[in-house]
This record gives C-alpha cells, structure tokens and sequence, in this order.
C-alpha cells in the first residue's frame, strides 16, 4: 500500500537529515584528523543545512492539524508559510555569498587547498548533488513546494561546492584565485532562484489561478454528466495541496424536475470531492426548451449577444415573467476595460429588439481559464 503524501515528504525530509548529519560527521572527522577549523567548520554549515528538512518536517505536521472553529478549512496552507521560509533561506544564503565574494574581489587571499580539503570538496559534491536530484524530484511529484526548494537548496550547495573545486583546480594549475568572482556570478543565480522559489508559494497564499489545463478538465468532467448542457462560472480557492473549495454553475434544461436537479448536483459534488479533494458548491441555470415563447426569446437574445466580438461568452439567460425582466451574464474579452459601458450597451440593444420589458445585465469574469 502506497504511503500517504504526508508521510512521503517526512520520509524524504528525514532522508534529507539523515544525510546532512552524515555528512557533517564525515567533515567533522576529517578536520579533527587534520586539524582543520575551516573543514571543522564547513561541518557545522551542513548541520544548519538540515534545518531545511526540520521545517518541511514542521510544516506538514502542523498542515495536517484538524480543522476547528477559527479555521473551518483547516491548515493546509501552512505547507505554503513552510516553503517561503525556506526559500527565504536560500535567498539570504545568496545574499551573504555574494556579499563575501565581493569581500574577496576587493580583498583577494590565496586559499590553501590541501589533499585533505579537496576529498572534502568531492565527497559534499556527490553528497549534496543526489540529496537534492532526490529531494527536488519528491517534491515536484508530491506537489511540495517546500520539498522543490528544500532539495534546490541542496543543488545550489552542490553548485557552490563544485565552484570551489574549480577554483581549486585553477589555483593550484595556474596560481589565479578566481574565488571572489566565481562566487558573485553563483551568488547572483542563488538570489535569482531564491526569488522565484518564492514566487510559488507566495502567488498560492494570494490566490493564483488554477491552470487552464486543470480548469479545463474538472469542465470536461462535470460536462459529461447526463442532463448538463453547459458548464461556466468556475472558481477554485486553493487551501492546501489536499483541499480545494469551489463552485460553479451548469445549464440543464428547464423541463428538469427539482428532484433530478438535486440528484445531478449531488453526483457532481461527491465526484469532485472523490477525484480532486474539492469541496464543491454547484449553481443550476435553466434552459428554455420546447417552442415557447421564453425558448425564442432565449434565442434571440443569445445570438444577438454572442456576436458581438467583444464577448467570449454569454450564459445564465432568464426570463421573469411577473417582472417582465430578461436577464443574462456575459464573459467579456479581456481587451473590455469598461464594464459598465459593455453592460449598458447590450441592454440597449436587448431593449430595442424587446421594447418595454426591463433588461439586467450581468458582467462575468473569466476566474479559472
């Protein structure tokens, strides 16, 4: 039986600890043997390494507290607050890297690299590249943000690592210490990715939009049920990678009973809870069918509507006869900067083609495509 999420990304946080600390231990006992406070030192770094992993650790434990009264969706997004503190870590690890490397630019030393540190130098290497291969690719398939930046974290010391090996190299070939400004151009791509790792979890907290290859999907899938003519008005709230709260809206036709209506609504909320984790609310729309009055009515409107090149979509038509009130959402292009002038103008143009009967106009926008 396949483990849960949760206990994957602690299984892979653990891993990331165990390795660091190893790591560190090796480093320790190297510089001890050879009397060296730098590699003694450099141990130590590997240990605040594995605070990293502590947090993701933390974080998932916290996110799967259960829901109460002061957060009703419970704490999924905590995972979100885990990643951008490590993130923030690797961006002030960048900061500080370049700030010592200019230090070395305008203050060049000649380091002095022994047999000893350069073993040093390839076993972190190796170490730190598999960790972080390993921990990036757990991530990026348990959607953990935390875990991508965690295991990117132990790629850019891999990175820093092999920089330093090749400075080496260079020195002891060539006598040129090319530290402080290998070190600034690696610095500066740390920040970078620091930034965009950020970007994630942050952009998730202020509610990004779905893709459109997901959106599309959930559309497709609540378009096959039977009875649903039409599916619009979807809107995702992400709370976590396991919980999502939505709604939408399907067109069925007005013929249907209030007990079908209950019965489609219901199917399409267990599905959507069942496949993706999401809690969600399903509005109905009615359909004029039949040769009626209200079905020409709809038609005409319709047609008027959508061929205006302005307007991607227009749904929700409804007739209120003891109103004599037509009214109707529509999806404007995104090249629409005024709303309210796109709205008044269908109304007058609904006015014109039925005199006399009031005319609401409703804008939608376009939240999940």
């Amino acid at each position: 039986m396949q483990a849960s999420r949760s206990t994957q990304i602690i299984r892979t946080s653990v891993i990331g600890i165990v390795a660091n600390v190893l790591l560190a231990a090796f480093k320790a006992l190297v510089g001890f043997m050879a009397n060296s406070v730098a590699v003694i030192m450099d141990a130590v770094n590997n240990l605040s390494d594995a605070l990293s992993s502590i947090i993701t650790i933390a974080g998932v434990k916290l996110s799967q507290r259960p829901a109460d009264h002061k957060h009703p969706f419970g704490y999924g997004r905590v995972e979100y607050f885990t990643a951008i503190v490590i993130s923030v870590i690797v961006l002030m690890a960048g900061l500080t890297s370049f700030v010592e490397s200019v230090k070395k630019i305008i203050n060049p030393t000649t380091p002095d690299y022994t047999t000893v540190t350069l073993i040093v130098i390839v076993v972190a290497i190796v170490v730190k590249l598999l960790l972080g291969v390993y921990v990036k690719r757990q991530g990026n398939r348990l959607n953990s943000d935390a875990l991508v930046a965690s295991g990117a974290d132990a790629l850019f010391d891999a990175v820093v690592t092999l920089a330093t090996l090749v400075s080496a190299g260079i020195m002891l070939l060539w006598s040129v210490s090319i530290d402080g400004v290998l070190g600034a151009l690696i610095a500066i791509l740390i920040i970078k990715a620091g930034i965009e790792m950020l970007a994630g979890p942050v952009n998730e907290l202020l509610g990004a939009r779905i893709s459109k290859e997901f959106s599309s999907q959930i559309k497709h899938e609540v378009a096959d049920f039977a009875g649903v003519r039409g599916v619009y008005d979807l809107i995702l709230h992400n709370y976590g990678p396991d919980l999502m709260i939505g709604s939408l809206h399907v067109a069925v036709d007005d013929s249907m009973s209030a007990h079908e209506i209950h019965g489609l609504t219901r199917s399409i909320s267990t599905t959507m809870m069942e496949r993706h984790g999401i809690v969600m609310t399903v509005g109905v729309y009615a359909v004029a069918t039949g040769t009626g009055s209200q079905a020409k009515m709809q038609s005409v409107v319709m047609q008027a509507v959508t061929a205006r090149k302005e307007v991607i979509q227009a749904h929700g038509f409804y007739y209120h006869e003891k109103e004599d009130k037509i009214t109707i959402d529509v999806v404007p292009d995104i090249t629409v900067r005024d709303d309210a002038a796109l709205a008044n103008s269908i109304k007058k143009e609904i006015m014109e083609l039925f005199p006399g009967k009031e005319v609401s106009v409703v804008i939608d926008h376009n939240y999940s495509d």
